[in-house]
């Protein structure tokens, strides 16, 4: 039987040692493992943790906020506590938001691609509770891509795409927990940090999330399904481009496309570069938001057929450069304004966390197969760095 971190503190609010004022980093997606219909932060004050503070990401508490929307402070109707949003007027906690609680939890569901920002604002908590000296304890919960580092994917990123979407230098897919995160950075940037981890009773390294047999709760509008976050890390890449990642519809990022895409074409370059552990098909699809909103769209499903060989973020860059080899005039880059990144230049760069890469797709994306894909997604030594931090098997 699986338990996540908050599960065990409910169990047990001894383990908070006596805190009389808590702040509590959440979000409705975040779930016991007991009981999906209950939100952690209620079950919480029920067990008799003194919440006096709520915090949220991008998206909000209700997780149902736009992609890169800005949200307002405001009051848990669920809860009736004040909401703090670290994604709107400030992505950082101001240290006043921090210095009058004796200890901050931290239980947010990830994706465990670097990108999505969830893993951003713990890395912020972490330094605002080092700078007032309050504890951070993090509620930790797995990695529904697993854990094996074997199957982690760079580009590393580089600290000059430095931004809101990646901050430190970590893989695309780190194969790391929050807890884990959260070691690395006590050990590299924040050793004055008084930081617990309260790990997951019963999940392993070798787990992705359907080996958990836990229902899957969306953790963002456009994050409706285990299917959705397992290629995730790669298809996000079409954010900077104009080509629909699908959101709005039952298959987002798992499916992308646009009215002018010429898809059997598209397939047929992409067999080349030969991308492993899944199945195209061709669909039609209709956003409701980014790119072709309301249109009809011509495009390529992508159905996982083999979990251990799959590579999302190559198969991500693969079938960018079969689109792009196919429509030399048609595929375009574009912007992506949010509340992070307000003009939305370099998008790409900022996902992709290195300069360079972009210009392949600019100049030969003919050339572009799976031996120079291998090269962008090394991770160099992160086994080793992160091997003292793994807290589990």
């Amino acid at each position: 039987m699986i338990r996540f971190g908050v599960d065990r503190l409910i169990a047990d609010p001894a383990l908070l040692g006596g805190a009389k004022r808590v702040g509590l980093v959440t979000n409705d997606a975040a779930r016991l493992a007991a009981d999906a219909s209950q939100h952690s932060r209620a079950a919480l004050l029920a067990a008799g943790v003194p919440l006096v503070r709520l915090f949220s990401p991008e998206h909000g508490l209700a997780a149902r906020a736009a992609d890169g929307a800005p949200v307002a402070d405001g009051t848990d109707a669920l809860t009736g506590l004040p909401v703090t949003s670290l994604y709107g007027e400030r992505l950082v906690p101001s240290l006043d938001d921090v210095r009058d609680l004796d200890v901050v939890l931290f239980d947010i569901p990830d994706v465990g691609a670097r990108f999505y920002t969830y893993t951003w604002t713990l890395f912020h908590m972490m330094a605002a509770c080092t700078e007032v000296m309050v504890p951070l304890i993090v509620l930790d919960r797995p990695n529904p891509l697993g854990g094996e580092l074997t199957v982690a994917e760079g580009p590393v990123l580089d600290p000059a795409c430095r931004s809101f979407i990646g901050e430190d230098a970590i893989p695309i897919r780190h194969q790391l927990t929050n807890g884990e995160l959260a070691t690395l950075w006590q050990r590299e940037h924040y050793a004055g940090i008084r930081l617990d981890v309260l790990t997951c009773d019963g999940w392993s390294r070798a787990m992705r999330w359907p080996d958990t047999g836990l229902p899957w709760v969306p953790t963002s509008p456009a994050m409706p399904s285990f299917e959705s976050a397992h290629v995730y890390a790669g298809t996000c890449l079409f954010e900077a481009t104009n080509v629909s990642v699908a959101r709005g519809t039952d298959a987002p990022f798992q499916q992308v496309g646009a009215p002018w895409l010429d898809v059997g074409a598209v397939l047929a370059d992409l067999a080349r570069r030969v991308p492993k552990g899944v199945e195209f098909t061709e669909v039609t699809f209709t956003p409701t938001s980014g790119p072709y909103a309301g249109e009809p769209c011509r495009g390529i499903h992508m159905a996982v057929t083999s979990p251990a060989a799959l590579r999302p973020v190559a198969l991500g860059f693969l079938l960018m450069a079969a689109i792009a080899t196919t429509h030399r005039l048609r595929f375009q880059w574009a912007r992506y304004p949010t509340a992070a990144n307000p003009s939305g230049q370099e998008h790409f760069e900022r996902l992709v966390g290195r300069r360079g890469i972009r210009r392949h797709f600019d100049a030969a994306p003919q050339d572009i197969d799976a031996a120079l894909v291998r090269v962008w997604t090394d991770t160099g030594d992160w086994s080793a760095r992160v091997g003292p931090e793994l807290l589990y098997r």
